[in-house]
């Protein structure tokens, strides 16, 4: 059997490399990894679908399951990079014998998409890169721009930089003790040196005064696509026509409404160093209160295991306080009732020491302080990189300007080289504890009792052992999404019911997580709703043997056998 590959986790993966590795991973562990495609991408690539489990152990589809994907935005490299970290954990961990890897794959399936945008990964990984939102699909119109700027790489370094031009209504200025930078004016100032601060790009038509930057002609974002509280174009940028029109949207919707055991879910972005948690739509006031204390609860183990602080959306990421986005998060926990978090890779600011900011506005106003340290940060840990010093670059419609500025692809959206496996190792233990906090569908008794010479009762129990309900959240139950445990009993011929049906949907199992403290006057009323039991009775010929089995769709299935005796 091949080895175990081994990847280079300070570089990303274009599209055949990243397929020959999944491929490798596949044939190295046969047994706990399986590839397919999800389906196509606008440019016909395919979208890599891993299921991981141990398939001793019983099927994918008859285990809970966890979600994790990456790389929906086309730049957020690294988030494909967080998942091939998981993926190699897992596979590396369970020849290793590590007692919670083998648990998760025995019991439990992850079901992960290291890159769900193929198409736009490949155009920032080009040789001449272009950092569209997401998909490569011309949206909302199919035509070239007739003038103004188009953002691009004009001297050919692989980097997309920025141009400064000295304008005496410029609203930049060099900083007073480190010219390399560009910091605003002050309200008010005149009489000094400034600058107007453009991105690299080139100019179609330019009469020698206007100038404005084209949009890219690839206008969707797929993570506003999805049928979660979709709305159009003009409310949310980038929605496209309608809820799932894209293909690599479609494909993840359509497989995950076909695999109800899937419970939870975590999308890897970049960037801002942040867990962001539902809802997107509301705020924590209008919470269903249960769904808020579990996510509270998982969000705060998330913070102390990452390192990342755990936020909710609507509260503190919002790019306007007067607007709201919607995304996967709204789909998969507000439509479906699964559980779902973001997780936005990387934070520059931090690394520069900077610790006293909010996530969104600081890019809206900081202080130039703050750019005094991420320039020493820079130099000192990326070798001068992160900001490029300014050099003069003879621009084809404005003569001589200046490029230079912040690496924003490289070292602001996604972390440089030698700092990306250490954010990818954040994750592992907080995501196997989600995986590992599925409900889980168990047996606990199967037993035949004797009535008479051919009558028998046969009862059969079972239990969930994890620590979420088996239908996971509230608002799944308010969604009529998650039904009770559904019972079977499949009669061989020559056996009949006498009492009873063949089919029988019981209760919701409570999973072993707490709902109050010990020390609460009230305590919870149903010791074992965890537990639930149905009876048939059968008539049949003694030795005869009759299968059953229990679904509840988020925590999987299981099957038993019993003798008429």
């Amino acid at each position: 059997m091949p080895a175990i590959p081994v990847p280079r986790f300070d570089q990303f993966y274009r599209h055949d490399e990243l397929t020959r590795l999944l491929q490798d991973y596949a044939d190295a562990a046969p047994e706990l990894v399986s590839l397919s495609s999800l389906g196509k991408s606008w440019e016909g690539r395919d979208i890599w679908l891993l299921t991981i489990t141990h398939q001793a152990t019983g099927a994918d589809t008859d285990k809970p399951a966890f979600w994790v994907d990456g790389n929906i935005h086309a730049a957020e490299l690294t988030a494909c990079t967080a998942c091939l970290y998981w993926l190699h954990a897992l596979v590396t961990g369970h020849a290793a014998a590590d007692p919670q890897v083998v648990e998760l794959l025995n019991t439990r399936v992850v079901y992960m998409v290291p890159r769900l945008n193929p198409d736009g990964a490949e155009r920032a990984l080009a040789d001449k890169p272009r950092h569209i939102r997401s998909s490569t699909r011309p949206y909302p119109f199919d035509e070239e721009p007739v003038d103004g700027l188009d953002v691009e790489d004009i001297d050919g370094d692989g980097r997309m930089l920025s141009m400064r031009i000295p304008d005496p209504h410029g609203t930049y200025k060099k900083h007073a003790t480190e010219p390399r930078l560009m910091v605003p004016r002050e309200p008010g100032e005149f009489g000094g040196e400034y600058y107007r601060v453009l991105p690299e790009g080139s100019l179609r038509n330019f009469d020698g005064l206007k100038i404005t930057a084209n949009p890219d002609r690839e206008g969707l974002d797929l993570n506003r696509n999805f049928p979660g509280n979709w709305r159009q174009d003009f409310e949310q940028s980038g929605a496209g026509p309608y809820p799932t029109s894209e293909p690599e949207v479609r494909a993840m919707v359509d497989f995950i409404t076909r695999h109800p055991n899937i419970g939870a879910a975590v999308s890897f972005h970049t960037h801002s160093g942040v867990i962001l948690r539902p809802m997107g739509t509301q705020s924590d006031d209008d919470m269903t209160p249960e769904d808020l204390w579990t996510y509270k609860r998982f969000s705060e183990s998330g913070a102390r295991l990452t390192g990342y602080p755990a936020i909710s959306i609507w509260h503190d990421f919002k790019y306007h306080p007067k607007q709201h986005v919607t995304g996967t998060q709204d789909w998969i926990y507000e439509h479906l009732g699964a559980l779902f978090w973001t997780v936005e890779i990387w934070a520059p600011n931090k690394e520069a020491g900077i610790t006293d900011y909010k996530w969104i506005d600081w890019y809206r106003d900081h202080p130039p302080e703050d750019d005094v340290k991420l320039l020493k940060w820079s130099d000192t840990q990326c070798q001068g990189q992160a900001h490029v010093d300014w050099y003069p670059y003879r621009h084809a419609q404005l003569g001589m300007v200046e490029l230079g500025g912040w690496d924003k692809m490289n070292f602001w959206r996604n972390p440089p080289p030698h700092l990306r496996e250490r954010e990818a190792a954040r994750f592992p233990a907080w995501l196997m504890q989600i995986g590992l906090s599925l409900p889980r569908l168990e047996v606990l008794r199967a037993e035949v009792r004797a009535l008479g010479p051919d009558t028998w009762r046969v009862r059969f129990a079972v239990a969930n052992s994890g620590y979420l309900p088996a239908y996971v959240s509230k608002r799944a139950l308010e969604r009529k999404i998650a039904r009770g445990t559904v019972f079977r009993i499949h009669l061989p011929p020559g056996v009949s019911l006498v009492s009873g049906l063949e089919r029988v949907i019981g209760a919701h199992l409570e999973g072993h997580g707490p709902k109050t403290t010990l020390h609460a006057f009230l305590p919870h009323r149903d010791i074992t709703a965890d537990r639930a039991v149905v009876e048939w009775v059968v008539r049949g010929v003694r030795g005869t043997a009759l299968a059953l089995s229990a679904t509840a769709d988020r925590a999987g299935t299981v099957r038993t056998e019993v003798t008429l005796d």
